[in-house]
């Protein structure tokens, strides 16, 4: 029982940055435009962070914030080739993974913040959920974990209860319809992925900042790519992607207890285990769901003012 009460316990901090990941590449999407650079962003997210903390002499909420900065920073870089260069975005995405990955390194290396550790931040217990026998323990979690779903709530309100939220979904659902209702939309899809860039560098942050607590080079370990396989998963719905998230955080928080409780496991096997769930979710969303009516109408598609549809 001590073994399951562990496992639930730690839930939370393996699906928290998948959420988040993925709530920023869902309001990104929504504008229309795909994005393919989260792992990219969770880097430059986890290495700011990490050197923001260091810096400011481990001041944790300046360094979430700052992450969420860099990375909206850094996602300018894809607005340029995809809004104003117009280059193709799935290309575009995998170039700003790539370049993230360089830049983190050399910058991680040259900085010296390679393997040294942070405070991060303590944890506190939802009294009196904490004190539930077995699950108690998912009540005792950083403020970042309870805050989460705040942040899905706030942004399930704009983009569903404002004037905001449904210019953002008209222009990705129409662009041509959007401009002449007279709704810039180039401002829009460049506001849209320095938002979600934000979400992403602050899903970097907290792996690096409040779980690890230390800079790894490429740590972010493919939680980009599952984020993207996520989005698809839940349909591009927020409350969707949480659920989906929660059910990655249980098989990724599960893989560690076993190891600890003696169970003999392949390495290789278990490094391949999460991208199999996520094969396995890929196909089976593929069978069940063969409609698109969830999906962005202009998903993927450059925004040129003089063309109409």
């Amino acid at each position: 029982m001590s073994m399951i009460a562990s496992w639930i316990g730690n839930i939370p901090d393996f699906a928290v940055p998948f959420a988040l990941a993925a709530l920023g590449l869902i309001l990104m999407e929504r504008s229309g435009v795909l994005a393919l650079g989260a792992e990219g962003l969770l880097l430059v997210g986890a290495l700011a962070g990490v050197g923001a903390s260091l810096v400011t002499g481990g001041a944790t909420i300046w360094a979430l914030i700052i992450a969420m900065g860099a990375a909206a920073l850094v996602s300018q870089l894809f607005a340029l080739m995809v809004l104003v260069m117009r280059i193709n975005q799935v290309i575009a995405g995998l170039a700003l993974v790539f370049f993230c990955q360089g830049l983190t390194g050399l910058l991680g290396t040259l900085m010296d913040w390679t393997n040294r550790p942070v405070s991060g931040l303590s944890s506190y217990a939802l009294w009196p959920l904490s004190e539930l026998p077995v699950v108690g323990k998912f009540f005792i979690q950083n403020p970042i974990v309870y805050l989460t779903p705040i942040i899905f709530l706030l942004v399930v309100w704009i983009l569903t209860r404002t004037v905001l939220g449904l210019r953002l979904r008209a222009v990705g659902e129409n662009p041509q319809a959007a401009d002449a209702a007279g709704i810039p939309v180039l401002a829009y899809r460049c506001m849209a992925i320095a938002a979600g860039s934000a979400l992403i560098g602050l899903a970097g942050a907290y792996i690096s900042v409040l779980s690890t607590k230390m800079w790894i080079a490429d740590m972010a370990g493919g939680r980009g790519w599952i984020a993207v396989a996520l989005v698809i998963f839940a349909r591009w719905s927020p409350w969707k992607a949480l659920a989906g998230a929660l059910l990655f955080g249980c098989i990724e928080a599960l893989i560690p207890q076993m190891a600890a409780s003696g169970i003999r496991l392949p390495q290789y096997f278990v490094f391949m285990t999460p991208y199999a769930v996520t094969l396995g979710v890929m196909i089976w969303v593929a069978i069940v769901s063969r409609d698109n009516s969830s999906q962005p109408g202009a998903l993927g598609e450059p925004f040129i003012r003089e063309e109409r549809r």
